[in-house]
């Protein structure tokens, strides 16, 4: 973990308040694994707000991406940011997901859930499928970053904006089942809102594959010191405990999470 003074190289606006932010990140983003994250903090707002936590989109030659959406005061100043502005980042932090999968990997994203997937498709050197959902077309992110890298990508809009109508279980229950009348066993990866998230998660148990969910929780320090983002957990002897996202994961596997 270092906390380092990074540079603004660019910002992309992408659909609906979207934004892809590229940071001159140096060792954070030599060392930043797929799942893990960063805590920004946001120029302007140092004595008003504590930092934010952002899923790593992309990290390569010191280059540290960051996608984010503007719901707020801090991520409107980020929307400011210009090429040469210094952001305070600490990271990277979390566990990462897994790199070898045991099956054909399944990545399942719902919104900007889709940034540290997308990190992920670009490490994994086992190529397998997107499924991504959101609201509406301009809630479905980084698909054309799937297909340059050569994974099939189903969509699913609750409009029907883009790709079938209604949730991401769709196409997903679909793809699962080409799966195994293919005698081919999936690995699920998935990040987005806790309900999409426990539809993974019991569809892992289903199918009893491994299941690899990127919780979000309220990380207010980002190290595990001041328990804001606690997760109720199951050992393998099935006793539970209490783990602390922002330390403990925010990567767990399907079987360890008690809803």
């Amino acid at each position: 973990m270092m906390d380092l003074a990074c540079s603004v190289l660019q910002q992309t606006p992408l659909t609906a308040g979207y934004w892809a932010l590229d940071l001159a990140a140096g060792k954070i983003a030599d060392a930043a694994r797929p799942g893990q994250f960063v805590h920004v903090r946001v120029p302007g707002l140092e004595r008003a707000s504590l930092r934010r936590p952002f899923s790593i989109f992309g990290a390569r030659d010191g280059v540290l991406k960051i996608l984010y959406k503007t719901v707020g005061r801090g991520t409107a100043e980020m929307s400011q940011l210009r090429p040469g502005d210094a952001v305070q980042v600490i990271g990277p932090l979390g566990n990462g997901f897994p790199l070898e999968p045991q099956g054909v990997p399944v990545l399942v994203a719902g919104g900007f859930g889709v940034a540290p997937l997308c990190f992920l498709a670009s490490r994994l050197r086992r190529k397998g499928v997107l499924v991504v959902g959101g609201r509406t077309a301009d809630d479905v992110l980084a698909v054309e970053a799937f297909e340059q890298m050569g994974w099939p990508v189903h969509v699913a809009t609750q409009d029907g904006s883009r790709g079938e109508t209604g949730l991401v279980t769709l196409p997903l229950d679909r793809v699962l089942a080409e799966l195994k009348a293919q005698g081919q066993a999936p690995e699920l990866y998935s990040c987005g809102p806790d309900g999409m998230l426990r539809a993974v998660c019991e569809r892992a148990l289903a199918a009893d594959c491994r299941g690899w969910l990127s919780l979000d929780k309220h990380m207010v320090c980002g190290v595990g010191a001041c328990l804001a983002c606690v997760q109720n957990l199951r050992r393998p002897d099935g006793s539970t405990w209490i783990g602390r996202v922002c330390h403990d994961g925010p990567i767990f596997e399907a079987r360890e999470i008690v809803w």
